[in-house]
């Protein structure tokens, strides 16, 4: 396998390649302002180093979770977790090599800087045993690195500074090659910056920064104005792992990330303030009461219990006896019951509960065909909200506004509903998080917004902070009687 990469292509089309090898024993430096395509760059190395060496990402704004699914990237929500848990996480990606994105954008920015900070610091403590090489990406490291102290306390300052320091200066013995990409590197940290040896500097217009990349680059300070004319995803390499004399890149394209959206002005609508006004606040309460839109509904279990007979045809051409699917069907109830029972399960994830499942089903003997993981996910979330304990209609109508309702946020939706089927009723926040598999106060609150963004709460704050729920769809049931 080949340890080179192409990052671009310089002004003649010719390849710009870059050495993982050397990157790894040499560390790297990009700069641009806002705009200019550091993200491009990043997300560019990281998909065509992919395959070769393990990834650790720190991205403070959620740019680089997309990198997930094609890639098999894991994302770790820096919100979801307690101080220990991400220095434990972080020993269990050195052990087991382990690509990951911490995802910070959950958090404040002086919790966002805490988190990294132990994170780093775990990663850089991990034992000898498990030092094998990694890329490790902080983005905007000027947050991370500060040169001068800001508005965040000394401490947290302090902590960080360590833990940047030790990531560029005592990384590479460790097996962790720093990527670190800043806007300004006037704001970065000087000890951070020296140690990196090779440099892609994107467009700039303050003069100490101009003079600054300039140095870097070996260039002399009065050719530091074409770092100023660069255009955006345009930049200037330098470095062992790249070139031994400067030379500008266009970088490449990308496959993971948002779409790019559409750039330049648009005219204005001619709306008269009376009218836009109106526009802006007419029907307000009623668009927050609505329904959510209609949508296919949700498997019946006569279909489901079908479906098995059905599979199980398929498979076998000539069944020697009949099956009864009834009783397979009551076995798989009574798994997907006991599962959602458990203390714990919540917390793992989709696929996690999925194979737990499919062992379960095994160790009993089960025969034939297994619902589908998204069969599964459904009525794991029915038995977890506990829809069994209500009658058959408020089960149908509850199902019924839940037909719309995304897979991650089945779970949830059904315990608010259920709580909120005999009339408006408070946020058991603890049921709500075990449902939704998380923590973190932030990722529930976060969770709510989004429900009644799409229609499909209501939440009501009293001014003690208390708050209670109200699902449009169930108020004819939850009337009180008189």
């Amino acid at each position: 396998m080949t340890a080179r990469i192409t990052i671009g292509n310089d002004a003649s089309g010719k390849p710009v390649e870059f050495d993982i090898e050397e990157l790894l024993a040499t560390r790297l430096l990009v700069q641009g302002n806002s705009g200019s395509g550091k993200s491009h760059l990043l997300r560019r190395l990281l998909e065509e180093s992919a395959r070769m060496v393990q990834q650790v990402v720190i991205d403070p704004e959620g740019d680089f979770v997309t990198l997930a699914e094609p890639f098999g990237h894991i994302v770790i929500d820096g919100a979801a977790y307690s101080p220990a848990e991400i220095e434990a996480l972080a020993r269990r990606i050195r052990e087991h090599r382990a690509s990951v994105v911490l995802a910070l954008e959950g958090l404040e920015v002086e919790q966002q800087i805490r988190c990294a900070a132990q994170f780093l610091t775990a990663l850089f403590d991990a034992p000898r045993e498990h030092w094998f090489p990694a890329l490790v990406v902080v983005d905007e490291a000027q947050m991370f690195a500060p040169a001068v102290a800001g508005e965040i306390a000394e401490d947290t300052r302090r902590m960080t500074l360590s833990a940047m320091t030790n990531l560029m200066c005592r990384g590479r013995k460790r097996g962790l090659a720093g990527i670190v990409a800043t806007q300004r590197l006037a704001k970065l940290a000087k000890n951070v910056a020296a140690e990196a040896s090779n440099f892609l500097m994107g467009r700039t217009f303050l003069d100490i920064d101009m003079v600054r990349a300039a140095d870097l680059l070996g260039m002399e300070r009065r050719q530091a104005e074409r770092i100023r004319e660069l255009e955006r995803g345009h930049f200037l390499a330098l470095g062992p792992a790249i070139t031994r004399l400067p030379v500008a890149v266009k970088i490449g394209p990308v496959q993971s990330g948002l779409k790019a959206r559409a750039e330049g002005l648009m005219a204005m609508p001619e709306t008269a303030p009376a009218d836009m006004e109106a526009l802006l606040t007419r029907d307000l309460a009623s668009e927050v009461a609505k329904a959510p839109p209609p949508a296919p509904p949700p498997p019946r279990w006569e279909d489901v219990e079908d479906s098995i007979a059905h599979a199980e045809e398929r498979q076998v051409e000539a069944p020697r006896a009949p099956v009864d699917t009834s009783a397979v069907a009551q076995q798989i109830d009574t798994i997907i019951a006991t599962l959602a029972a458990e203390e714990g399960i919540a917390f793992q994830s989709a696929s996690a509960q999925y194979q737990t499942f499919l062992s379960r089903c095994r160790r009993e003997r089960i025969i034939g065909p297994m619902p589908d993981m998204g069969t599964f996910r459904r009525r794991f979330a029915m038995a977890g909200a506990g829809l069994d304990l209500l009658d058959a209609d408020l089960r149908e109508r509850i199902m019924q506004l839940a037909r719309g309702v995304e897979d991650d946020l089945l779970a949830p939706f059904l315990v608010l509903a259920k709580t909120a089927s005999g009339g408006e009723a408070d946020v058991d926040e603890d049921e709500l998080g075990r449902a939704y598999g998380t923590s973190s106060p932030g990722r529930i609150r976060r969770l709510l917004d989004h429900l009644e963004r799409q229609g499909l709460i209501v939440l009501r704050e009293d001014f003690g902070g208390g708050r209670s729920v109200m699902v449009p769809g169930l108020e004819v049931s939850a009337t009180p009687a008189e």
